[in-house]
């Protein structure tokens, strides 16, 4: 379903409207997420399973080239695999501190939808065994239900093995 007309739009959702692509909006409180995991936190409060939670992390290169990789919260990214995909040598998790001005969101509220400028985004393959999974939407307690194809499509992504 389509996010209400009443809710404020996030540019996630603007991307998946002006697409025509289905999703489903869920809020969660995020007033004691300061010292837990955030991808934990969601599973526990949308009861959804961690497996269909997805984080959204930024990886920098040497050379600052930045890339997207999206993967279950449970998982967590194998560098040499990310190395062989980007033709990086040398590539890191971008520091929290650079999140923002990077990218348009902060720690806990990263889509991998409309960001200040596209990047390259690889999605974890084994999402295409799901038939919904659970991204940011671009806000902390945001979060949307899509259908991993259509998240592919509306971040222009490529599904990969990364973990």
């Amino acid at each position: 379903m389509k996010a209400d007309k009443k809710e404020v739009k996030t540019n996630a959702m603007r991307i998946l409207d002006k697409l025509g692509l289905e999703y489903e909006v869920l809020t969660y409180d995020i007033s004691d997420d300061e010292n837990t995991d955030i991808a934990k936190g969601t599973s526990a409060k949308l009861g959804i399973s961690q497996e269909l939670i997805y984080k959204t992390l930024i990886l920098e290169t040497a050379d600052k080239r930045y890339y997207v990789f999206c993967l279950p919260a449970l998982f967590n990214i194998s560098m040499k695999k990310a190395r062989a995909l980007t033709g990086a040598s040398d590539i890191d998790l971008l520091k929290t501190e650079k999140l923002l001005a990077l990218t348009g969101y902060v720690r806990g509220g990263v889509s991998p939808l409309g960001m200040k400028r596209p990047f390259e985004t690889f999605i974890e393959e084994v999402a295409q065994l799901e038939e919904f999974v659970y991204v940011s939407g671009g806000a902390r307690g945001l979060s949307l239900k899509i259908r991993p194809a259509d998240l592919a499509k509306a971040c222009g992504g490529s599904f990969a093995s990364f973990t």
